[in-house]
């Protein structure tokens, strides 16, 4: 049954419009472009997207991670634990689609590609350089393993930390690293009234990017 208190819930998308003649040939300088705006418009946390995978078993799994990087224009960078659900699934399937909503903007755009590991000397500059109780963290944390309690993982923190003592910046961990997404389609979204929303999608065909409409 439909819930009045969430169906009733709408609203007008009027801010902008988005046309073929608007956007760069290149789909990866364009979200750069976009990314840029919302960037200068304070939107909250304008890096975060939605990063969705696939299980040996079909079943697809979503979770929020920041972007960290956009390398050579040519994929997008996130950092994760390897041995997590989405390490396990990227490992069987490298394929994986990403979203970035910004309402504030009223735009939204989705990647789909295939992923590969960073390289190892990126990986190990950007864990340097995090805050060290991120970095303890990342040693600390069996992520998405089942653990007893908060108080277990506080205290594999704290013995980390002596382990390491004054030792500043750490190691990165070896189940610890980069992933990029090579992408071969990009779609961006522009709210617009009466739900007829502009969409423009990009497809990667050789080393050049295709343009099309597509209808809301």
């Amino acid at each position: 049954m439909t819930d009045p208190h969430l169906a009733d819930l709408r609203k007008t998308y009027a801010q902008r419009t988005l046309s073929e003649t608007d956007v760069l040939p290149n789909a990866v300088q364009q979200f750069r472009q976009w990314l840029d705006e919302a960037i200068a418009a304070q939107v909250e946390e304008p890096t975060a997207l939605t990063l969705s995978t696939v299980a040996a078993t079909g079943q697809p799994s979503s979770r929020v991670v920041l972007l960290k990087g956009l390398p050579d224009d040519a994929g997008f960078l996130f950092y994760t634990n390897y041995d997590s659900q989405k390490g396990h699934e990227l490992a069987a399937q490298p394929l994986a689609a990403l979203n970035f909503f910004w309402p504030a903007l009223e735009r939204q755009v989705r990647v789909e590609g295939r992923v590969e590991k960073a390289p190892e000397a990126m990986s190990t500059e950007y864990f340097q350089s995090r805050p060290r109780s991120s970095q303890l963290g990342a040693w600390a944390s069996p992520q998405s393993q089942v653990i007893g309690s908060r108080e277990e993982l506080e205290a594999r923190e704290t013995k980390i930390a002596e382990e390491f003592g004054a030792q500043d910046p750490l190691p990165r961990p070896p189940h610890w690293g980069g992933y990029i997404l090579r992408p071969h389609r990009l779609e961006f979204w522009q709210g617009r009234p009466s739900r007829l929303h502009d969409r423009i999608v990009y497809e990667l065909l050789g080393s050049s990017w295709q343009r099309s409409r597509l209808a809301p």
